[in-house]
Formats: structure tokens, C-alpha cells, sequence
């Protein structure tokens, strides 16, 4: 098992810990792989009647994955990259189909690869340090680990604004748009983690009992510029309407859209609007590692990674430079079958 991840069964409850402080918690192949068997195994086990997934020591529930290992595997032959994608996927899909009752608490940093452990589980709790996100757009990724199936299932146009942008939701707006199922005060925390472990009460009770009323989420602000703004499927029609709008709101969404990856934006609305007609998890995931195979070998990838976190000039030189020069066949080609036997699967349980 991967010491990045910390196992324990206590009172009936199995406990998946994040520890990786120094990194937020991002998740690498081991820690994945650690956490795929061991729920696999905890599933016909009788002394874990529900799980836990949280963080040990650190501000971050979990900042994404190891992109740098990623950029280096896309550079070369992209398989390691392949391996950390198909793991992570079947650990996304086996939480979203977990028979046993799962809770994320999401208290703090939520990004990229945290929101793919944390939104397939029955109960989320959000706190008031909760910050959610799907920022892959800036360093030329797109919001994968499910991110696709969630986005698209958001009120209005809510979905494409995050998947775009990157913005992020505090603890109030994942409440309010049912990201979350309960809110939590930080402070609370670890008694109710504490009562989780002991009392043997029914999770959603023993929630309950720690749960508060939120505040106003900021999102209600929003929403309306939103739908409107980001109604269409045509990243150049968005980037219009901002322009044409000219207001304050619309102009700092246009500055934050200047930053990021103009193929990966596309691909973004793309694979929303595939998504959407999903009612398999499966097919989501299919999708998403036809795209991220592909895309972690991008020249915007490796460019985007370079800029953030190599050299850090945070000025990446996107190709094409221009959202009219990314054509919809250059779109299609992250979205077709994978060769025959290469395609994801799910894990299969050994009963």
C-alpha cells in the first residue's frame, strides 16, 4: 500500500486518508492504486459497513493529480501517463457505483483529481474552506475524472462557466447547487469524523447532527450573466457575448478566458454536450481517457505545464493562438474509439 494514503478500519468505518502535505494531497498512481484495492476489498467485507475519504495533515482536501509526471509521459511515449488515467478512472467509477455509504469531506482545496473522489461519493460535506474547482483549462487539460458528467448535470450554463474559467465554488455554492450534501463547520470537523467512527448511527444521521445552515451562496450573483454570456456551445460566441457586454463581470471573465488553452476550451464543450446524453458512468470515463490519452501528448499540455510549474513565467504560448483556429475535425480527433483493446474499463471485482 502507498504510504501517501493512510488505511484504517475503526468502529465499522474504513478510512482512506490523503497524505501528501507538501503536495496538497495530489494524487499519484500508488495512492490511486492503494485506494481502488482497498475498496475493492472492503466491499464484501462485513467489518466496513461505510467508508470515509479525507485528508491528514495540510490545508487541501486534494489539488488534482501529478501533472508534472503526466507532462513528462506525454513528452515521451505517453504510456505512464496512459496507466495513471486508466487506474484513476476505474477509482472514479468504483466510488460512483460504491455499494457501501461513502463521505468526502471536502474541507479546503478541491481540484482536478479531488473533485473525481469527492463528487461520486453519497454524501459530501463541504465546509466554509471549501474550494472547489476544475481549473484543467489553464495548462491545457480539460475537466476530466468526471468532471464532464457533473458539470453538464449543473443549473444553466453554470458547468460551461466553470469548465471554461476555472472558477471556483466555495463551501455555500457547492451547498446550493448540491455539489455538496451537507455543510460542516471546519471547526467541526473531527467531532464529526470522531461520531462517524464511534457512534454506529446511520451516516446520514450522524451528519445531521453536525450540519449548519450556510451562508448565501456567492453563486445567486452570477447565475443570470452566466446563462446569458455562456448560453452557447461556440467557445467564439461566448468570447462575443463577453465582449459585447463590456460590464465589469464580463470583462474579467474575458481576461480570465485569455489565459487559457484555446483547444482545450473547445474540447471542454464538446465533451459537455457529450456528457449530457450519458446514463452510464462508464461511457463517461470511456470519453474522458480517449481525451486525456491524447491530450496529456498535446503541445498545449506540455506548454501549459512548462509555464506553471517549470519555469513559472505563467505566460503560455498556446497553439493555435486563435479560438478560430481550432477547427472542429482537430476537436474530433480527442473524441475517437481507441484502437480495439485499448479502450478504458471498468476494474472488475473478483466476488
Amino acid at each position: 500500500m502507498s504510504g501517501d494514503v493512510i488505511i484504517e478500519v475503526q468502529g465499522g468505518v474504513g478510512r482512506l486518508q490523503l497524505n501528501r502535505p507538501k503536495a496538497l494531497h495530489a494524487l499519484n498512481l500508488s495512492m490511486c492504486r492503494a485506494m481502488l484495492e482497498t475498496l475493492a476489498a472492503w466491499i464484501d467485507d462485513p467489518a466496513v459497513r461505510l467508508v470515509i475519504i479525507d485528508h491528514a495533515e495540510g490545508r487541501g482536501f486534494c489539488a488534482g493529480g501529478d501533472i508534472r509526471m503526466l507532462a513528462e509521459s506525454g513528452a515521451a511515449d505517453g504510456k505512464e501517463a496512459a496507466a495513471f488515467f486508466h487506474t484513476e478512472y476505474q477509482l472514479n467509477h468504483l466510488l460512483f457505483t460504491y455499494p457501501k455509504p461513502v463521505i468526502a469531506f471536502m474541507d479546503g482545496i478541491t481540484m482536478g483529481g479531488g473533485v473525481g473522489i469527492s463528487l461520486p461519493c453519497r454524501y459530501r460535506v463541504a465546509t466554509e474552506r471549501t474550494r472547489l474547482a476544475m481549473p484543467e483549462s489553464g495548462i491545457g487539460l480539460f475537466p476530466d475524472v468526471g468532471g464532464g458528467w457533473y458539470l453538464s448535470r449543473l443549473p444553466g450554463r453554470i458547468g460551461a462557466w466553470l469548465a471554461l474559467t476555472g472558477a471556483s465554488l466555495n463551501g455555500a455554492d457547492c451547498v446550493a447547487l448540491k455539489v455538496a450534501t451537507h455543510y460542516i463547520l471546519s471547526g467541526k470537523v473531527e467531532e464529526a469524523k470522531a461520531a462517524l467512527l464511534s457512534s454506529g448511527r446511520e451516516p446520514q444521521d450522524s451528519l445531521a447532527a453536525w450540519t449548519v445552515e450556510a451562508a448565501p451562496p456567492a453563486i445567486q450573483a452570477q447565475q443570470a450573466d452566466i446563462n446569458r454570456l455562456f448560453a452557447s456551445d461556440r467557445y467564439e460566441d461566448i468570447l462575443a457575448a463577453l465582449r459585447s457586454d463590456g460590464g465589469e463581470w464580463a470583462t474579467a471573465q474575458l481576461a480570465a478566458l485569455a489565459k487559457k488553452s484555446n483547444l482545450t476550451c473547445k474540447i471542454a464543450l464538446r465533451q459537455l454536450i457529450e456528457a449530457a446524453r450519458h446514463s452510464d458512468f462508464a461511457d463517461e470515463m470511456r470519453m474522458e481517457y480517449r481525451i486525456a490519452t491524447r491530450i496529456c501528448r498535446s503541445a498545449d499540455f506540455i506548454e501549459g505545464v512548462r509555464a506553471l510549474l517549470i519555469d513559472k513565467d505563467l505566460d503560455p504560448k498556446w497553439t493555435p493562438a486563435e479560438p478560430e483556429g481550432v477547427t472542429g475535425s482537430m476537436v474530433e480527433e480527442y473524441f475517437a474509439p481507441m484502437p480495439p483493446g485499448e479502450e478504458w474499463q471498468p476494474l472488475r471485482i473478483k466476488r
